[in-house]
């Protein structure tokens, strides 16, 4: 099992201005969370000491239009490996999130330093982009959003009755938003790379198993749902059956270990999502958003969602080691299934066994509920 790297245990810095902003909630000590400066720190630190050639850049040096943060921020990708495939695994789209930040910096280290034939494997069949921190100003703020910032006034921009502007940006891959600057960069970036794989760390509210009440830890999804509305019409299916290999192969690799208690992705006790307006659905879709992808290029990706986030006091600090190494670990088995070929020889109804409620409906962002037909 990979090291856990030694993090600097900092205060969380302050917000540049004073704003209405949404209230972090909570009791969470956010005094060992890796801020935006922290997280600068650790990535030139393990560039230095890579022995496998780990690229820390900005998108400014990477050439995107548009590239930093709403409050000015530089938004920075590390890639590892020469494989002929790549991967974009992203962390901290939600700033109250935050331990995916820490679990890919720790993987990149790792895959930077460590000669084994795993990772070596890993490095010749991927160029991995990490983005560890894609939501810097709303993790300073320890807030799910980020908030539109006017950059003459250096200040938020606020709404008739004066509240501030606050976007999702797991939300804002749709053609008619595309609000925050943050995702018009990572979005071109993504058409620059044109991944073949993706993996998207979150957190979530504390839940219970299906069946037997037990706490979980990680809950394995797919954004897009299996058999839904939508992922079947997609490359012929082909994201439907792939998506559900790479969930399953995960689940049978990892049910074991002891400290891991997974399920799979609901909402509302027996709906499973199929929302077309996150990053990693439009990812699947093959958005063209002002012409940057008229190629159609789209690409299969899962997500995983460790139990319990800052904002709501639920990720407290018993919990930081474990929700750190369970992410490196489901990111690496992965990464590892794919490139050994095991996860495309991985039987799809796998999916079915991941414990979880019996599906009622699928939860949208475009039609509500959408009942299951019999």
């Amino acid at each position: 099992m990979a090291a856990l790297i030694a993090l600097p245990l900092l205060a969380a810095g302050p917000a540049r201005a004073e704003g209405n902003f949404p209230s972090p909630g909570g009791t969470t000590n956010t005094a060992s969370i890796l801020t935006y400066a922290d997280t600068v720190k650790e990535l030139e630190k393990i560039e230095a000491t890579s022995r496998y050639g780990v690229d820390v850049f900005t998108l400014a040096e990477a050439g995107t239009a548009v590239d930093t943060s709403e409050q000015g921020r530089n938004l920075y990708v590390a890639t590892v490996g020469a494989g002929p495939k790549d991967v974009w695994v992203q962390g901290r789209i939600h700033g109250n999130e935050p331990y995916g930040a820490e679990a890919i910096l720790s993987l990149l280290k790792d895959l930077g330093t460590n000669g084994s034939p795993e990772y070596k494997a890993i490095r010749d069949a991927f160029t991995i982009h990490f983005i560890p921190m894609y939501n810097p100003d709303g993790s300073e703020l320890n807030i799910r959003q980020t908030v539109l910032w006017d950059t003459a006034a250096d200040a938020p921009r606020t709404d008739a009755n004066g509240r501030d502007l606050i976007v999702d940006l797991n939300r804002d891959w749709v053609a008619g938003k595309f609000q925050a600057r943050e995702s018009l960069a990572f979005y071109e970036y993504w058409t620059l790379v044109d991944p073949d794989y993706g993996i998207d760390i979150h957190h979530q509210g504390l839940k219970q198993q299906y069946g037997t009440g037990d706490d979980v830890t990680l809950s394995l999804g797919i954004s897009l749902a299996p058999g839904g509305p939508t992922l079947p019409t997609i490359e012929g299916g082909a994201y439907d059956i792939l998506t559900r290999q790479m969930h399953g192969y995960v689940y049978e690799e990892l049910e074991d270990t002891g400290f891991i208690t997974m399920d799979r992705y609901q909402v509302g006790n027996s709906l499973e999502i199929d929302i077309k307006g996150g990053v990693v659905s439009a990812m699947m879709l093959g958005l063209n958003y002002q012409g940057l992808n008229p190629e159609g290029h789209s690409n299969p990706v899962v997500f995983f969602e460790t139990s319990g986030n800052t904002s709501d006091g639920s990720l407290g600090q018993k919990a930081r080691g474990k929700s750190i190494q369970q992410n490196i670990l489901a990111m690496r088995t992965l990464l590892t299934g794919l490139a050994n070929g095991e996860v495309q020889q991985t039987d799809p109804e796998v999916w079915e066994e991941i414990p979880h409620a019996p599906v009622t409906g699928y939860s949208t962002d475009y039609a509500g509920t959408i009942p299951v037909t019999p």
